[in-house]
């Protein structure tokens, strides 16, 4: 069970209640320390969080239009955010950003997310690869950057980190701003120790920022303390954010150590990284819809998708229309996130999965369809092109019948949500603005 599903469990068995007494409030307690324990948060911290909340809930008296389940959310929802540490708001101009990591943290990976960030915001971007260390790091490195659109400089087989630092400075002039990735190793030594400090030396970063990933909890804390010590960080990026039980462990054991957590990555995709705020991290944990986080992704899908913003403006629903936003789909993630930013978190694992791959299928049965089936959905009723259609995307004709039965059902909904001009007045604030 992860943190949010542990969370979200304590605070449904006060659905019931009908006052807040020290019983409900203790019972109510060993849940919360359950979940947070189970998500590797540091035992100190939670008994710290768990006696605020006691004293907090029975000090003050119960608002009259506000049920126990609503106040105890409340304060659950304010100790945690505290506990998370506070909102990143990144400067946006020309720097440099030294990265620093151990092995399996995502550091590389890491390096071109955030130069793609940099340069979607329109400062000209570029990685260097410092890592003298891994044999195929500067593979790596360069084909992630050719993903990512932004500049690469690295010299193959040099093992001087000085050399290649005053070769990028020199070739990267023209570059705003220039993210060195260094080596990493299974911990930290006296010779990378020496290495960081060299490339620290030769550079002048601004910032200086550990990669660490989230499943290794509260050691994060101890990493970011060690690394800290050795070079003076500016920050930490926590990676893998959305596939660890003890990304809460992680999370405030790096807070604890007076580190500010900048980034968290969110999946592999190159776009999977978001400025770290802790109020929208413990809202999606408690179940709280984020709305903005949510059209944020959609609008840089849409752009990596390079989709015209009035292909994506409500209009008539056709299999054409269907691929585009299948394709801007595909582009942001894990569905799991954006059900997570709508505050559905606890949908079966199962359906997730078997949701994922029946929208991979349908976008590949729609891309062997031909321009006039696309647009006129009822020719695909005939056995001749389904068998067709069927064999040229690699699926069965069953896969298309499917296609075609929720097809007909999203085509329903939306006319209804057409004639609806109440509901469509609602949720015109939330549509994004492209």
């Amino acid at each position: 069970m992860d943190l949010g599903e542990g969370l979200r469990k304590a605070i449904a068995r006060l659905s019931g209640a009908t006052l807040i007494d020290s019983k409900t409030i203790k019972e109510f307690n060993k849940e919360l320390q359950k979940a947070l324990l189970g998500s590797d948060v540091e035992v100190s911290l939670v008994l710290a969080l768990t006696k605020k909340i006691e004293e907090a809930a029975l000090k003050s008296k119960l608002p009259t239009d506000v049920s126990p389940k609503d106040y105890i959310t409340n304060l659950v929802y304010e100790e945690l955010v505290k506990l998370m540490g506070k909102k990143f708001e990144p400067t946006i101009e020309p720097k440099r950003i030294l990265l620093l990591g151990l092995y399996g943290s995502g550091k590389t990976t890491t390096s071109a997310k955030l130069a793609k960030f940099y340069q979607d915001r329109r400062l000209s971007s570029a990685v260097v690869c410092c890592d003298v260390a891994r044999p195929a790091a500067y593979e790596q490195l360069e084909t992630l950057a050719k993903q990512a659109g932004v500049g690469f400089f690295g010299i193959k087989g040099e093992k001087s980190v000085k050399k290649i630092v005053n070769g990028a400075v020199a070739a990267l002039r023209d570059k705003k701003v220039i993210i060195f990735d260094s080596s990493g190793r299974n911990a930290l030594d006296g010779e990378l120790i020496g290495e960081l400090k060299e490339i620290n030396s030769e550079a002048k970063p601004q910032e200086k920022i550990l990669v660490i990933s989230a499943d290794i909890g509260q050691v994060a804390g101890k990493q970011a303390k060690e690394f800290d010590e050795a070079v003076k960080l500016t920050g930490v990026i926590v990676t893998k954010i959305d596939g660890s039980g003890k990304g809460g462990g992680a999370l405030s054991a790096v807070n604890a150590s007076n580190v500010n957590i900048t980034f968290t990555g969110t999946g592999e995709k190159l776009n999977s990284l978001e400025l770290y705020d802790s109020k929208k991290f413990v809202g999606r944990l408690l179940g709280i819809p984020d709305i903005e986080s949510l059209i944020m992704h959609v609008q840089e899908a849409v752009k990596e998708a390079n989709i015209k913003p009035e292909e994506m403006q409500m209009q008539e629903l056709n299999f054409d229309t269907f691929y585009t936003q299948l394709k801007a789909m595909s582009k942001m993630g894990p569905l799991k996130n954006m059900l997570g930013m709508l505050g559905m978190n606890d949908m079966p694992k199962g359906a997730l999965e078997e949701s994922e791959v029946k929208l991979k299928k349908y976008k590949s049965i729609i891309g062997s369809m031909t321009q006039e089936e696309r647009l006129n959905e009822k020719l695909m009723h005939d056995q001749k092109r389904m068998k067709r259609v069927a064999a040229g995307s690699g699926s069965t004709e069953k896969d298309v019948r499917d296609l075609l039965k929720d097809f007909a059902n999203m085509k329903k909904m939306m006319n209804a949500f057409q004639n609806d001009r109440d509901m469509k007045r609602k949720l015109s604030k939330f549509m994004p603005k492209m």
